[in-house]
């Protein structure tokens, strides 16, 4: 067989999968079919690419990918996370902790579990512990419980189910009221932790927006507000016990909810 018949026959070849595919125009297609009258080859070559094709189309056929193809994928994986991971480290000399912590979880934030993760770490690990505030914890765990999903361990309006749920959980019993009719309905309760120790953190919405409000106990004459990163807090002292509520909702929202539930949990 000369170069010339080759390189035709190979030609052949190709038209064989556009033709099987039904991709060739009109002429293609009438020289292909003329073509594989005189071709055994070209004919053996397509009954046997159709044969593969009914296969193929079956119901339950699957093909295992090669061990070969597995080790290159996570090969790749491994060195993109290696790359991203010294990235993190030289831009972590300039940037303060919660630009990195905010960039990593928009980066991340496509996987869910890996963007908690992203935002535990971050401020475990990249903000020295000294320097943390208890506004800094309390507006940390106020983000994280939206981030993780984990925004109740028990989700119910129900203030006489919610507050026994705390039994045996945490070693004091927070006071668990409904304010619904005053704007401010409760939507459940979880455990958190929070400056060293376990906390009940009670949870409210105003307007679809979420109110953290932690409780541990503690002395305090405070009855303080602030604001941080957008977020407000409200601080408070009552039998014993400490309360800080956070929020994205306005100051004054806060203020209200404050004054209204100590209103409704004052005997």
């Amino acid at each position: 067989m000369s170069e010339g018949q080759i390189n035709d026959h190979g030609e052949w070849s190709d038209l064989l999968h556009g033709f099987i595919d039904g991709e060739l125009d009109a002429s293609n297609a009438a020289r292909f079919e003329a073509h594989l009258a005189t071709c055994a080859d070209c004919a053996q070559e397509m009954e046997e690419a159709l044969m593969v094709k009914r296969l193929a189309g079956r119901d339950g056929v699957k093909w295992q990918t090669p061990d070969a193809v597995h080790a290159r994928v996570q090969t790749a994986l491994a060195l993109e996370q290696a790359m991203m991971a010294r990235a993190m480290t030289a831009a972590t000399s300039t940037e303060s902790p919660w630009h990195r912590f905010w960039q990593f979880v928009r980066q991340w934030s496509f996987i869910p579990s890996l963007a908690v993760l992203a935002a535990s770490l971050m401020l475990v690990l990249n903000v020295p512990q000294q320097s943390q505030t208890i506004e800094d914890q309390l507006l940390a765990s106020h983000v994280r419980s939206m981030l993780a999903d984990h925004l109740t361990d028990v989700l119910t309006s129900d203030q006489h189910t919610v507050k026994p749920w705390f039994n045996g959980k945490i070693d004091f019993s927070p006071p668990v009221v409904d304010l619904a009719t005053q704007g401010f309905p409760l939507v459940g309760g979880r455990v958190d932790y929070l400056n060293g120790r376990v906390v009940a953190a009670l949870i409210y919405r105003r307007h679809g927006h979420v109110i953290n409000l932690f409780i541990w106990p503690g002395t305090s004459a405070n009855r303080n507000t602030a604001e941080k990163d957008g977020y407000n807090f409200a601080e408070w002292y009552a039998d014993g016990l400490v309360f800080w509520a956070v929020s994205d909702v306005s100051a004054p929202d806060l203020t209200a909810f404050r004054d209204d539930f100590s209103r409704a949990t004052t005997p």
